[in-house]
């Protein structure tokens, strides 16, 4: 995240650059990309210092999803979150591929976090 824009911006900006929208199109897509992930609309003028982790990392999942993909790749998504809020990504990530019908692949070093939630497994080394 750039630490000198709004997140709402941050958000918006691949709407408007990849699908053509409108600032206020955008905008509006953005507060709903907030709110499915669980994150108050107008929390969207907070600049990211201003956020926790979990809520950095939410915001992160929402600029993903902007342009609509039917893949998803979070590189090591739950890294230096805390246990609790770890739980609630996942939860997150989940309930989103549900919801979206969306295929998930999740780079990690965490095997929890691949027995947790992985339909299938690959592994290099």
């Amino acid at each position: 995240l750039n630490p000198v824009h709004r997140i709402i911006k941050q958000i918006a900006e691949p709407c408007m650059l990849k699908l053509g929208m409108s600032r206020g199109e955008a905008i509006a897509r953005a507060k709903e990309l907030l709110g499915l992930v669980g994150i108050p609309a107008d929390r969207g003028s907070a600049y990211p210092h201003e956020l926790s982790g979990g809520m950095r990392q939410r915001v992160m999942i929402a600029m993903a999803l902007a342009c609509r993909p039917s893949i998803v790749i979070g590189d090591e998504p739950t890294t230096a979150l805390d246990v609790i809020t770890q739980a609630q990504i996942l939860k997150l990530l989940g309930g989103l591929r549900s919801q979206l019908n969306l295929a998930l692949i999740l780079i990690t070093h965490d095997l929890s976090v691949v027995a947790e939630c992985c339909d299938r497994v690959m592994i290099m080394y």
